[in-house]
């Protein structure tokens, strides 16, 4: 389960400058390279991606697009995680490298600070109801949640981040473990990522990230 918590938040991340550009680790341009692992998606014909990407946008979105909820609704169906009362605990415990506790899988979004990596928010996945995941400020304030498909843990499944605002930020469908297809708010295809890298429309690689 831990492996999928952190495989999950590694790629729910979709704009510039904010939470999604942490992640459970740093996503970063890299020069493109002759392609050495041999993928599906690098040697499909182009209306092949393009179906594909197509079939999993109608999956996840419909005709109608993302769905977002209001603002007060979306808000009071999350009261109890709107604000972290164990903040404290949990900054100490992610600093220090802890990634579980009794009640919650864990995981930390660090950035450099005079040469020190600093915890700058932090991410907190039920045990009880491993279908949400909470993100949070470093003093414990919502700011994204994670809503995940019925059929998660078993592949493939799906999930939508909302702000804490109630508005959609993105989604992803997950294929398999190996294979996730990423999506803006407004259904627009991101990229799909192949372990650790990822490949536009055209499987032309684009992005990778740290630690896969």
């Amino acid at each position: 389960m831990k492996k999928i918590l952190l495989s999950l938040a590694f790629i729910m991340i979709f704009g510039g400058g904010n939470f999604y550009n942490a992640g459970f680790a740093e996503e970063e341009k890299v020069p493109v390279l002759e392609a050495a692992v041999k993928i599906e998606w690098v040697n499909m014909l182009q209306f092949q991606r393009e179906e594909r990407v197509e079939k999993y946008r109608q999956e996840l979105f419909g005709e109608n697009g993302g769905v977002n909820y209001n603002k007060k609704e979306f808000r009071a169906t999350y009261i109890p995680w709107l604000k972290d009362d164990d903040y404290k605990s949990h900054y100490r415990l992610i600093s220090n490298g802890v990634k579980e506790s009794k009640d919650f899988n864990m995981a930390g979004f660090f950035r450099k600070f005079g040469g020190e990596d600093i915890l700058y928010s932090y991410a907190l996945q039920p045990k009880e109801d491993m279908r949400h995941v909470y993100y949070y400020s470093a003093i414990g304030r919502l700011a994204y949640v994670d809503v995940i498909s019925d059929n998660y843990p078993n592949f493939p499944y799906y999930s939508k981040q909302y702000r804490a605002n109630g508005k959609l930020a993105g989604s992803i469908y997950f294929e398999s473990k190996d294979l996730q297809y990423t999506y803006g708010a407004n259904g627009k295809f991101k990229g799909l990522w192949y372990k650790d890298k990822m490949y536009d429309i055209k499987g032309k690689e684009i992005l990778t990230r740290t630690n896969w």
